[in-house]
């Protein structure tokens, strides 16, 4: 591992906790491993590596990611969402290939969310016009895919600019319409509609009640 990579990884063990990971094993299921962590201390960590590693580049932050998400360890898979979310204005729309890894192996709303909203929304709303256009494509492809948990992040994508009262809302109209399931077009993997149908609920119920006027 990189320096980096180990300061993290050892000072979340050091601040693991039996009965928090009993917890957040309980809360979230399985597919990962847990250290028991908290959020906070996750995000501490995070400040306290950039600090440490001021060097870090656009490459180096990438990689230290894909470097923390390979272990499934859920905080470390959260630390790499933090350490995206504070440099996203350093990502483009190549790195949506990166993240749509991580989408694919988290199955797991705590992860899946923020790296939709926090990540992957900041940055598409950040490009330019050309690059807009080649991430547009990207996440049109998120929606039609049969992993349904691509299809959460392509739907929870704009909600951060909705809020903000901006972002592409026709574009959340037809992502949801390429989303919820259809009598011809069930998601085998989607238990009672309930990841995207609830990504869908979540974008409305938020926009409704800054933005009364938007249609779905």
């Amino acid at each position: 591992m990189s320096d980096a990579g180990d300061f993290i990884d050892l000072a979340l063990q050091r601040e693991s906790s039996w009965s928090r990971a009993e917890e957040s094993a309980a809360r979230h299921g399985g597919g990962h491993r847990y250290y028991g962590a908290s959020v906070g201390a996750v995000r501490g960590t995070v400040r306290d590596a950039f600090r440490r590693h001021p060097e870090l580049t656009r490459d180096d932050v990438t990689a230290l990611s894909s470097e923390l998400w390979e272990v499934p360890v859920y905080e470390r898979r959260l630390a790499a969402v933090v350490l995206l979310q504070s440099r996203v204005s350093l990502l483009t729309n190549t790195d949506l290939t990166r993240i749509e890894g991580f989408v694919r192996s988290a199955r797991l709303a705590a992860l899946v969310d923020p790296l939709a909203i926090d990540v992957v929304g900041p940055l598409v709303e950040g490009l330019d016009d050309v690059g807009r256009v080649r991430a547009d494509s990207v996440l049109d492809r998120w929606a039609r895919d049969p992993d349904v948990w691509l299809g959460r992040a392509a739907l929870l994508s704009p909600l951060r600019a909705l809020r903000a009262g901006a972002g592409d809302w026709p574009g959340f109209v037809r992502h949801a319409r390429l989303v919820l399931p259809t009598p011809t077009r069930q998601n085998p993997e989607d238990d009672d509609g309930g990841i995207a149908a609830g990504a869908v609920a979540l974008v409305l119920a938020e926009t409704a009640m800054r933005r009364p006027d938007l249609a779905f």
